[in-house]
């Protein structure tokens, strides 16, 4: 680990990792992040969603320590790493303890932004660090239990300056399959275009969907998404939303508001050719839709 205060980046930078842990009935997602704004004021923040409530944290940029490599990073007395998690806040809103284990992460095949990846000046930089693992442990959040035995984990992350002025993000687990799917406004050398990027993980194989893969976006709206990729369907659909507001990175300052459903009703259609179909329905799919919001004049 770095001494504290380590995180020392640009002007407008942000960083943050995206830990979701969910057992048969609730859905808890821990959110770290390290930010510093366009006039270079450093600070560090931890947000927590569950099925119904959300809860912010402010930490000064001193509590915050990091590693040279992605994991492990540390907020006050909170160790986020890829063996799993310790828990401990304590503010007038929110009394925060527990501990989590992770099982082996699942990480992708290769960078889920592609080539992409190798692009420099990008707004914001999307990673997956396991598309599945095993969660066990337990976390209270002002005095309610949430227990987990082989529970099932996701993590990824993001980094850069903003998040995308329009985007829509999902993300299922079912047994130990899970699919995830992002698509976005991405402006670049002085243009902007639609892009995707995802994958459906079935059966222990991973099937990338991404834009430089050849998808195609086919209809796209504030709550569903239809795609085509070679031979590769998927229809997205949210049936029921519980979103709830959570702040977001504009030029690296947590000043945007978005919503996000930790846990709501989404319908998943995806077939390939001969190889597979999935149609269900799941009550514990996330879902964060800013594909109407328009910026500010």
């Amino acid at each position: 680990m770095k001494a504290a205060g380590g995180f020392q980046k640009p002007h407008g930078y942000f960083k943050g990792w995206y830990f979701k842990q969910q057992n048969g009935t609730d859905t808890v997602a821990l959110i770290p992040a390290f930010h510093t704004d366009d006039c270079g004021n450093c600070s560090a923040s931890l947000q927590v969603i569950t099925n119904d409530r959300v809860f912010h944290v402010d930490f000064p940029p001193q509590a915050h320590e990091a590693s040279q490599k992605e994991l492990p990073v540390r907020l006050g007395k909170c160790l986020f790493s890829e063996q799993g998690m310790g828990l401990d806040v304590q503010t007038q809103d929110c009394i925060l303890r527990g501990v989590l284990w992770f099982g082996p992460l699942t990480p992708p095949a290769c960078d889920i932004m592609g080539p992409f990846c190798c692009l420099p000046m990008m707004e914001c930089r999307h990673s997956v660090f396991s598309l599945f693992h095993q969660v066990d442990g337990s976390l209270s959040i002002n005095g309610r239990e949430y227990v987990f035995e082989n529970g099932t984990g996701y993590l990824e992350g993001d980094r850069g300056v903003s998040f995308p002025r329009r985007y829509l993000w999902t993300h299922c687990a079912w047994g130990r399959n899970s699919i995830m799917l992002s698509a976005a406004d991405v402006p670049w050398g002085g243009m902007c275009f639609t892009g995707c990027t995802g994958f459906v993980y079935l059966n222990g194989k991973e099937y990338r969907i991404a834009t430089y893969c050849g998808a195609r976006l086919l209809y796209l709206s504030e709550d569903t998404i239809l795609l085509r990729q070679g031979d590769l369907q998927l229809k997205i659909q949210l049936l029921k939303s519980r979103a709830q507001p959570l702040r977001a990175p504009q030029n690296g300052g947590m000043t945007r508001l978005i919503h996000e459903s930790a846990a709501c009703t989404v319908r998943y259609t995806c077939s390939k050719g001969s190889r597979f179909r999935i149609d269900f329905v799941s009550d514990q799919a996330s879902f964060e839709s800013n594909w109407e919001e328009r910026a500010a004049p």
